[in-house]
Parts: structure tokens; sequence; C-alpha cells
């Protein structure tokens, strides 16, 4: 997987409304976008279909999956046929769990990313301690995706040398969290921004100056 200047905008607004003036400024210098909960929640898996089909742009759905497997069936499958390509799985419910998205992936040629370690201080109590399994879970299931922390870098580093150099990682925590876009990057492939880029007072200058940054 490719992404535009190594970042994946979080679109993590509460309306279509902004998430389209959002798309409008930032669309030329990304082509893969995050959605979560807060756009979904309040303007249904319609907002997906229609940032994909107006943007053209590669949709991962961050919907941290941690279900049954039943139930982790149909919201992979309902996901993808929403036009997303890819959903961001938790890893912790076991491999049952994250077989079931795997599954309905494959079917529907789609992907899934699996959450490893999150980026806030309360992962460190419950999520952390395990987060490592998760990754080799990973491997051993033949995952090629994964997300992991860019506030905790030497837990980063751990899990790209548990998924090894051919698997695709994408890192949150970037910006307002404390991640350093650069440094991030010498363990990632992609950094996930959100409040960084749609806070800002122009989204525009705050992405360019995040690309510089990785550039310098």
């Amino acid at each position: 997987m490719e992404v535009k200047n190594k970042i994946i905008l979080a679109l993590d607004v509460p309306s279509m409304g902004k998430a389209m003036e959002l798309m409008d400024n930032v669309s030329d210098y990304l082509d893969t976008i995050k959605i979560g909960y807060p756009l979904v929640l309040a303007e249904g898996l319609e907002s997906v279909t229609r940032v994909k089909e107006e943007y053209g742009c590669r949709v991962i759905c961050d919907f941290k999956v941690a279900d049954i497997p039943a139930t982790n069936e149909k919201i992979a499958d309902v996901t993808f046929q929403a036009g997303a390509d890819a959903i961001i799985v938790h890893g912790f419910v076991g491999p049952d769990s994250a077989a079931s998205c795997l599954d309905s992936a494959n079917k529907q040629g789609k992907e899934i990313f699996l959450l490893t370690e999150m980026s806030h201080p309360g992962a460190s109590q419950f999520l952390q301690p395990v987060s490592m399994d998760i990754a080799r879970m990973g491997v051993e299931m033949g995952i090629s995706n994964y997300v992991g922390p860019s506030t905790r870098l030497d837990r980063l580093g751990k899990i790209r040398e548990i998924i090894g150099e051919d698997s695709f990682l994408i890192s949150p925590g970037v910006g307002v969290q404390g991640g350093d876009p650069k440094d991030t990057l010498e363990f990632a492939d992609a950094l996930i921004v959100g409040r960084s880029i749609y806070l800002a007072h122009d989204p525009v200058d705050a992405l360019n100056s995040i690309i510089d940054s990785i550039e310098l």
C-alpha cells in the first residue's frame, strides 16, 4: 500500500458538511482517509460512500471492531459494502474474532488493519501488556496491515520488529497527542493525523507543515 505524503487524515468531524468542507481543502494532498464513529454515527454509512465517490480516495473505517466472530463478520460486511477499502480491528478479542473480519475482507477484495496498541495514556493499563502478543498473533494469521502508537516509539519499534518490514504499519498519536511525524516514520509507513489538521485555523497550512517536517 502506498499513501500519498505518508499522511492519513482522521476525518473525525461531526457532520457531512464539515467533512466535505475539509476535504475540499485538503484532498489534493491526500489519497487515504480514516473515517470513524463520529462521522458515521452522525451521518450514517452513506458518509463513507460519499467521501469515497466524491474524492476518489481510499477509505479506512476505524471501527475498532471487537465483538464475537458472527457479529464482527456482519460489521465488516456492511462496512465493505458501503465502500470502505479497509477496516480497523481489535486484536485483544482473539484470533477467531479477528479472523471473521479477515475472511469478510478476503471475500470482498478488501483489507483489515489489526490494532496492536492505542496511543492514549490509558492504553498502558490493559492493552499494552498484550500488544506484542497481538502483533505475533497477526503474523501467525497472515495479516499484513497493523496499527501502532506514535506516542511510544520504543514500543512502535518492537511492533515493527515482530511484524517485519514487509508489513504495512500505520500510526496514530501524531500532533495533539505528542507524536513526532519524522521520528514515527522511522518505524511506521504512514501517519494518522486528525485534530492537528481539522482543528487548525488553516488546515492546508497545518498539513503542509507536517509534510515539510517529514521531508526535512
